[in-house]
């Protein structure tokens, strides 16, 4: 078996936080279960780059157990959990291609290496593996019947290849089910945002002014937990009716050239390029921290930084100090990257869940319906996003109502009136 990770020495301690990851993941155990018993990937090759996490690994096994191929590599060079991918490995027999703080080059050639098995299906994080199969692998495109994306960013990019009528396949887009972006993207990204900043930094929040750019459901997780703490939440928006949303959640919203000026926490989370720029490094006060917990490190302009840095350290793991014009000192966290992987562990399992219960059961879907799609991008079909939501409440021991006979007969009907 091929592989390329850092130490497989640390397999052990990497197979027990999957299992302790595993014990908070109700709604995928059950699939687990049922796809060991019924096989409905079998003689499947998924390549998936995904977070190598101890949530991705316990899809990575439920995936194999349901009879299909796997090879796994990092979808960020640095969200890897070390002792994890050693484990995928050495105790359950899947080919991982991911090591934290792997380079450009590392990152891409495990790309590589992840579709070497000339997949029937891909399994994304930000749509990295697709583009590279547009770009470079377009002999794998007739063997591939389709794949999922996980995450906003990936979506983006993949109804744009859409929209340009290069999409190769069809692909779901598990980002885009309510059982994912509704808890996921706000309550797993939020609390782990936070997470991450505070095991880099070890800041106070309460009383502190924390600057979050963007209002969809990550930046109102975001938003939220941070007032939690205590913080001055203030919000920055390019969308009036998110930002409208913002001031009636509470928020202070305004533009970022204001936000620049009195921030002391700045969180970017559009998915989009240039968040933070030069200007707004001139305007920050002494001490600002900036960090991004959108897809990829674009958000924040670091050659700009670098560029106006007299000089640059590392003062603790994961925190770089630059200094500027005056003497003054801006900290970047995470390289920019992902903040809540960089320096924490990612979402909790209990969320994610959802989210890979929704990556499974897209896979079953695949396999059953992928001949009569066509190459656009698709949403999770409503039955399975409701299905998750109900297998999720059940684990918590929590019922619901169901409508009565006459109450269905109601919502069908027109003729009964004032």
């Amino acid at each position: 078996m091929r592989y390329d990770v850092k130490d497989l020495r640390l397999a052990a301690a990497g197979k027990q936080r999957i299992e302790w990851a595993g014990n908070q993941m109700p709604v995928l155990a059950q699939i687990r279960r049922r796809f060991r018993k019924e096989k409905p990937l079998k003689g499947q090759r998924v390549s998936a780059c995904l977070h190598v996490t101890t949530e991705t690994a316990n899809l990575a096994v439920a995936l194999k157990e349901g009879g299909a191929q796997v090879a796994l590599c990092a979808s960020n060079p640095l969200s890897t959990q070390d002792d994890v991918a050693a484990a995928l490995v050495k105790q359950y027999g899947i080919p991982t291609f991911a090591i934290k703080g792997e380079d450009n080059k590392t990152y891409y050639k495990h790309l590589t290496q992840a579709l070497a098995q000339k997949p029937t299906m891909t399994m994304d994080d930000g749509a990295d593996l697709v583009t590279m199969v547009l770009k470079e692998r377009r002999e794998l495109i007739p063997g591939i019947m389709g794949g999922t994306e996980e995450t906003t960013t990936g979506v983006v990019r993949l109804k744009a290849m859409e929209q340009g009528d290069v999409l190769g396949y069809p692909i779901v887009a598990v980002n885009d089910a309510d059982t994912k972006h509704l808890f996921d993207n706000r309550y797993g990204t939020g609390q782990s945002t936070l997470d991450g900043i505070l095991r880099a930094t070890n800041i106070l929040l309460a009383g502190t002014r924390v600057v979050v750019s963007g209002y969809g459901w990550v930046g109102r997780g975001v938003a939220a937990r941070a007032r939690g703490a205590g913080a001055r939440v203030i919000v920055t928006e390019i969308d009036p009716t998110r930002a409208l949303e913002a001031v009636m959640d509470g928020f202070e919203v305004m533009t970022m050239s204001e936000a620049a000026r009195i921030g002391q926490v700045f969180i970017t989370v559009t998915g989009n390029k240039g968040i933070l720029r030069r200007e707004h490094f001139r305007s920050m006060a002494d001490g600002a921290i900036v960090c991004n917990s959108g897809h990829f490190n674009v958000e924040i302009d670091i050659p700009a930084l670098e560029a106006m840095a007299r000089s640059k350290r590392t003062v603790r793991p994961f925190v770089d100090e630059y200094v500027i014009r005056g003497g003054r000192r801006i900290y970047l966290l995470g390289e920019g990257r992902l903040i809540n992987l960089a320096s924490a562990e990612g979402h909790p399992a209990s969320v994610m869940d959802m989210s890979f219960a929704n990556q499974a059961l897209s896979s079953e879907f695949l396999v059953k319906k992928a001949r009569r799609l066509q190459r656009k991008v698709y949403r999770v079909p409503l039955e399975i996003d409701r299905e998750i939501a109900r297998l999720k409440l059940e684990s918590m021991g929590i019922q619901v109502d169901r409508l009565t006979p006459d109450q269905k007969r109601y919502l069908a009907s027109w003729e009964q009136g004032t």
